[in-house]
């Protein structure tokens, strides 16, 4: 990865939230609103668009009659995670 070339999916502060808080662990769409703090909204808004770029993955399961979502980082999204935390390593050396 080049500076002139991050992914956008690397460029909005809470996308690498999401990112950050799914390399240690699948979360819950709760979870996730609770370590961001992001509206429902853009939550949801950000999560599509991340899968839609392959970089996490959802999956729902259900407690009775209520769904709850789940998602984990894919093995792309963690390559593109690792290697943008060390480009920015290389710049600050």
């Amino acid at each position: 990865m080049k500076i002139d070339h991050i992914p956008d999916a690397l460029t909005l502060p809470l996308r690498l939230k999401l990112l950050c808080g799914l390399a240690a662990g699948k979360k819950s769409f709760a979870e996730l609103k609770e370590i961001t703090g992001a509206t429902d909204g853009n939550l949801s808004i950000q999560l599509s668009k991340l899968e839609e770029w392959r970089y996490i993955s959802s999956g729902k399961t259900y407690h009775g009659k209520r769904p709850k979502s789940t998602y984990e980082i894919t093995q792309f999204g963690l390559q593109q995670l690792t290697e943008y935390v060390e480009l920015l390593e290389s710049v600050i050396r």
